[in-house]
């Protein structure tokens, strides 16, 4: 495995606006979300202990700090670290490349920032491993906004 095969074919799902703005609006769970960052973090899904591992191809940045796939959206410090990974020149790719201006004040919950930096940072993964945003492309199964935009969708962890 190589990264470019593993950035072109294999992904489970490519990176489009469309599921981008799912995530912003909370249309997919925060399970989805982790899944699209850690394949492209080249952590890898062993069915056989129904966990993600980091690979050879996961950045030592990643690894050193998380063997195990960190879970960005219910986990802080996995969150800080994703923030901490954009490069400065792309921190307001969310404003330049969905013209989107965040949440109104009573939508901020640390999920819904979490998501948030998730998108910026998949932005940026899309920039920088030279995959259009633009192209039509399979898309998850959108539900409803979470009831409670505090916890999140059935099945998510537990915000920390």
């Amino acid at each position: 495995m190589n990264k470019n095969n593993l950035q072109k074919n294999e992904l489970n799902w490519p990176i489009n606006k469309e599921i981008l703005f799912l995530i912003l609006e909370d249309k997919v769970s925060d399970i989805f979300v982790c899944e699209l960052v850690w394949e492209r973090l080249f952590y890898i899904k062993q069915p056989s202990i129904g966990e993600w591992i980091s690979s050879s191809l996961t950045h030592p940045y990643w690894s050193g700090k998380f063997i195990k796939a960190p879970q960005i959206i219910s986990e802080r410090s996995a969150s800080v670290h994703l923030t901490r990974s954009i490069p400065k020149d792309h921190k307001q790719n969310l404003k330049k490349i969905l013209n989107f201006n965040g949440y109104k004040i009573n939508e901020l919950y640390p999920r819904r920032t979490r998501r948030a930096t998730a998108v910026n940072w998949l932005i940026y993964w899309a920039i920088d491993s030279c995959s259009s945003l633009d192209d039509s492309c399979k898309l998850p199964k959108s539900t409803l906004s979470s009831a409670n935009p505090a916890k999140g969708h059935y099945g998510d962890p537990e915000i920390k």
